[in-house]
């Protein structure tokens, strides 16, 4: 049994893990605690009933380092300022950790993966089944539709409370356009439009952030062509299809060695 610990643990989705948890969806893992390093009135509080269940003894807490004793694998879905302070604790300890944070900068990057080298880590903007074997198909179809004159759009809609745009996941699938594609989405990245912009390029990926309500996560990629559109897309319903795809992957990850950084794709053999 390993022992999981939540990092961000007051926050949407700490809580659908919590829940997940301790309604044992993913066998082998049971709740070790957790924390949140934000101010809070809900510290101190009991996790079960912070994530909507009985009472199960564990309170929230505010100190990453006095937690670390009491959890194997680690899973983070808090800020990305700090991120690799965060991990480096964890490393020095021997733990293992999920990073489910988004909206990390390059410097973050580059410091997950140079710390996946001495602890076993694993990376992924979205941890759903679908968004995963979505990117898959994008990148085949990127790749298949080359040069043909098809155009590339990213549109995502999230809840009112999102902090970040686009989203993590967004920026994934946009990833994996630009890899069929053959090009750096540094290099064709467009992030909206406003004004008078001349015509689309041929090389450029937009990308368009909707906010509104209570949304979970809703992506399209669309192909545009003279005279068709193809869409591709993946729409969640509840927050529990990350939560479940998070603890697959801390189940997982704790059987693995440190050395790279690994992803949902590892976890899901695609």
């Amino acid at each position: 049994m390993s022992r999981v610990m939540l990092i961000g643990a007051a926050g949407r989705m700490g809580q659908a893990l919590a829940g997940c948890l301790l309604d044992e969806s993913v066998p082998g893992l049971s709740l070790a605690g957790g924390v949140d390093m934000a101010q809070s009135p809900q510290q101190g509080v009991d996790l079960g009933l912070l994530a909507g269940r009985a009472p199960c003894q564990l309170a929230l807490g505010s100190s990453l380092p006095e937690a670390i004793p009491q959890g194997d694998v680690f899973i983070d879905f808090s800020f990305h300022a700090g991120i690799c302070e965060r991990m480096r604790l964890l490393a020095d300890a021997g733990k293992a950790a999920v990073v489910g944070t988004t909206g990390l900068t390059e410097a973050e990057q580059q410091g997950l993966e140079a710390l996946a080298s001495e602890m076993p880590l694993l990376f992924a903007p979205n941890m759903s089944l679908g968004v995963n074997l979505l990117a898959a198909l994008v990148e085949q179809a990127a790749a298949r539709l080359k040069g043909l004159g098809y155009d590339i759009e990213v549109t995502e809609m999230h809840h009112r409370h999102k902090k970040d745009a686009p989203s993590g996941t967004a920026i994934f699938l946009g990833e994996a356009a630009a890899k069929g594609s053959g090009w750096n989405l540094a290099e064709v990245q467009k992030d909206g439009r406003s004004g008078i912009t001349g015509e689309r390029p041929d090389q450029e990926i937009g990308f368009h952030a909707l906010r509104g309500g209570d949304v979970v996560g809703d992506h399209t990629v669309r192909f545009a062509a003279e005279g068709e559109l193809l869409d591709l897309g993946h729409r969640a319903t509840k927050r529990e299809t990350f939560a479940i795809g998070a603890l697959r992957a801390a189940s997982w990850l704790s059987k693995q060695p440190a050395g790279r950084l690994y992803s949902m794709t590892d976890v899901l053999g695609l």
